[in-house]
């Protein structure tokens, strides 16, 4: 499952240079042509703006030419602020709302469902599925709600509308969409315990953060899983659910069950009995018409030491096309052979059209940690650009055999896969230059892939990315791909069983982050790769926007994305050099790319041509989710969810926000 460092923006973020400037780029493009959307047209009924995750919103009333006249529309607070839970500081709203008719539904970070009017934000109703609240979870996030209609049910029957969500504590729920109210007939009492069969080990370590998938009337979920505790976790099945009786249609396993399956699978049986996760925690995506659903699956137990789960791992860190109506494999794609850096595929598989070589192509893009994106035909799992296997470093753990060769796609990297050296240094003194050049030059750091050691690996780009849960958003028109990419490395040292407590109780790494990967021989710590004054050593930017042409297979343009406001003390001038981000962009037919993610509170606009930044709209807390767009009584609106990110440290807080133009 995700894993974000959660020390990560603990760190001082203090005294940044004032000679960095931000990246400028060229005006604006033109207003493209209006058409106003009528209220009832579908705009953006899925978690991504559609089952196939393109985040695209079809209005065009707020253009290039009007952005910088955004104002606030109206403000809804959830009133979710943790009182009472256990790991409030740790929560995370990373909600985005879906619209359904003229209603916004959203879930807060205890899992919380709210509604509210879509053109005002006056509350409707909000269900409290009521989470144990003394439970330390895992993660402490909610990314959404899903929508089913029953077609074969009269339209003012009772939950013939249904809202379905994935709760921390393992159970998929169904309400009411009129008013909130349980769908008795669902499960028991409305609700379906997901816990069972997937083997829990500790309680609040299976959750579900991501909305289910919808395909016809069923209900397709996967499960987060809290990673680097040992071999033996939790089973990352998929399962897919009758969405009106809750009972479980079919059941998919990433790991082997059987001896068989595992040695036609390149598994060993005791391997596959044991380990755990290649979990699919984030969204998976569904493409109706052909009948499959997309799964995007993690790291197989644990993340940093793979001597007890030998082979390529097959179907963990995988791109796996399912039947949707019977979860039969279609087709995978491994992406990480055997996987030793927690890179798990983050982001939603986005279901596209392109042209290629004159060619229509129905296409499935998977953004990945690394940075890299692959591109495949959906219906037979061949590569779209040219896929080949490079060498990568070797591991010098015993019992330790690292796959000798990784998958490296043809589209350009969104991030530098380059080793960093001692001459990368950075800092604002000669002194923390020094530091930095020292910290570096006793690391192991060959480029990507370089397996974890004892000696300390530095991870470039980290296990936060590249592309994480953010996701991808697609322009149609244009066929451009856009990403918030991370650009900030990490550091992971495995250390031998007989000093892992001495080291972890020692005091001596106050940013570390430490896991016990139990039933390896090795623990695990792991931290930014951070001067002595918390900055990070190698320059900025840390964070950036990026689009990329899929017509030309370039990077149509890179920009910096946030600034260190709200990182650093009052005195400091801010300056906007590129920061880590949680979230994704959203692109509007109007020409815009509107996002959020950085740890500064802003949403942001630029002009999907250029890049260049045309607006931001300042923030209450932080914007660490994906805004989503509407057009409703002639007025576009676009939302986020302004909470806060418990990993980044960023301000906390319960808005949902709407701008839009000043009403005539």
């Amino acid at each position: 499952m995700m894993s974000t460092c959660r020390r990560l923006a603990t760190l001082v973020w203090i005294t940044l240079a004032s000679n960095i400037a931000g990246l400028a780029t060229q005006s604006a493009d033109a207003a493209p042509s209006r058409r106003r959307l009528h209220d009832n047209e579908p705009q953006w009924q899925s978690y991504g703006g559609d089952a196939g995750g393109t985040r695209h919103a079809a209005s065009r009333q707020i253009t290039p030419k009007n952005v910088a006249e955004l104002e606030i529309a109206w403000t809804f607070r959830t009133g979710d602020l943790g009182v009472g839970f256990v790991q409030a500081e740790k929560m995370s709203f990373e909600a985005t709302p879906i619209l359904i008719g003229d209603t916004l539904y959203l879930s807060t970070p205890t899992n919380i469902v709210i509604a509210l009017e879509a053109a005002t934000g006056k509350f409707r109703w909000r269900h409290d599925p009521k989470i144990p609240r003394h439970v330390r979870y895992a993660e402490a996030t909610s990314r959404g709600v899903s929508w089913w209609a029953d077609e074969t049910a009269e339209p003012n029957a009772r939950c013939s509308q249904r809202i379905f969500m994935g709760t921390l504590d393992a159970r998929l729920i169904a309400l009411d969409a009129r008013d909130g109210a349980r769908c008795a007939d669902f499960g028991i009492g409305g609700e379906v315990d997901l816990a069972a069969g997937a083997r829990p080990t500790e309680r609040g370590e299976y959750m579900v953060t991501s909305p289910p998938a919808i395909y016809r009337d069923l209900l397709i979920v996967g499960a987060a899983i809290g990673d680097n505790r040992g071999v033996e976790l939790e089973r990352g099945i998929v399962r897919a659910f009758d969405a009106r009786t809750g009972q479980q249609r079919w059941s998919w396993d990433p790991i082997p069950t059987t001896a068989a399956e595992a040695s036609t699978r390149g598994w060993t049986e005791e391997s596959a009995h044991k380990t755990g996760g290649a979990n699919a925690w984030s969204i998976l995506s569904v493409d109706a018409g052909r009948g499959l659903v997309f799964v995007p699956t993690g790291s197989a137990s644990p993340d940093f030491f793979g001597g007890e789960r030998p082979g390529l791992n097959n179907y963990a860190n995988s791109l796996v096309a399912l039947r949707a109506e019977s979860g039969e494999l279609v087709w995978y794609r491994q992406l990480v052979h055997h996987d030793l850096w927690d890179y798990d595929l983050a982001a939603q598989p986005m279901l596209i059209d392109i042209e290629r070589e004159g060619k229509a192509i129905a296409a499935v893009v998977q953004a990945t940690k690394t940075g890299m994106l692959f591109i495949f035909d959906r219906e037979t799992g061949e590569p779209v650009f040219e896929i080949v296997e490079r060498p990568v470093p070797r591991s010098t753990i015993p019992g330790e055999a690292a796959s000798p060769t990784q998958p490296f796609p043809a589209t350009p990297a969104l991030v530098s896969h380059a080793a960093i050296t001692p001459q990368d240094a950075w800092g604002l003194t000669v002194f923390d230059r020094g530091r930095c050049r020292a910290l570096i030059g006793k690391y192991r750091s060959e480029g990507l892939f370089t397996p974890p050691s004892l000696q300390g690996t530095i991870l470039s780009p980290s296990f936060v990315g590249g592309v994480n849960w953010g996701s991808l958003a697609y322009d149609p028109e244009r066929q451009l791909i856009l990403a918030a990419v991370n650009h900030l490395p990490m550091v992971v040292t495995l250390v031998p069983r007989d000093g892992y407590d001495e080291m972890r109780d020692s005091g001596l790494h106050p940013d570390s982050e430490f896991a016990r990967q139990q039933g390896t021989p090795y623990g695990m710590r792991r931290e930014m790769l951070a001067s002595p004054f918390g900055l990070p050593c190698t320059a900025p930017p840390w964070g950036s926007l990026a689009a990329v042409d899929l017509r030309r297979n370039a990077i149509r343009w890179q920009v910096v994305l946030g600034s260190t406001r709200d990182r650093t003390p009052w005195f400091v001038p801010s300056r906007t050099i590129g920061m880590p981000n949680m979230g994704g962009p959203l692109v509007t037919a109007g020409g815009l790319v509107f996002v959020g993610a950085a740890t500064d509170n802003y949403l942001r606009a630029f002009a999907i041509e250029t890049g260049r930044e045309l607006w931001k709209g300042r923030l209450p807390a932080g914007g660490q989710a994906t805004p989503m767009s509407y057009e409703i009584g002639g007025r576009q609106f676009v939302v986020i969810a302004a909470g806060g990110h418990g990993g980044l440290k960023t301000t906390q807080g319960d808005y949902v926000i709407a701008f839009a133009l000043p009403s005539p």
